[in-house]
């Protein structure tokens, strides 16, 4: 098992910036790989973004083209530990955000373990 926990989510304006961290304990050996997901109210589940160690592809990231170039993602492998940063936030960004590990999978789906979310809230 692996156990998850996000944190640094709140209220910020439309234009401003958060940081989003995840902590992962338990079996990590078990994973290769930690995503970021959000689900904004009344809403499917989206896929934001995720980031992959392995001895041929290091630190190799993913996104979600609806936060291509104002989302970041990073990580230390060692920590277990997964940042997102958020720039130029806008009203429909507003979502909890959740993160999940797995090993092999194919961007936005094979994950196998979730953590229960941040909530990020956009005002205009």
């Amino acid at each position: 098992q692996v156990q998850l926990v996000e944190s640094g989510g709140g209220m910020v304006q439309a234009g401003g910036s958060l940081r989003l961290s995840c902590a992962a304990s338990g079996r990590t050996a078990s994973t290769d790989t930690m995503g970021w997901f959000r689900q904004a109210p009344g809403g499917l589940r989206e896929f934001v973004t995720r980031i992959t160690w392995g001895p041929w592809n290091n630190g190799d990231t993913y996104y979600a083209d609806s936060v291509k170039g104002r989302f970041t993602v990073s990580g230390d492998s060692a920590k277990n530990t997964m940042y997102l940063h958020l720039n130029n936030l806008t009203p429909e960004d507003a979502a909890v955000y959740s993160c999940a590990v797995g090993r092999g999978v194919l961007n936005t789906v094979g994950y196998d373990y979730w953590g229960p979310g941040t909530q990020v809230i956009v005002s205009s």
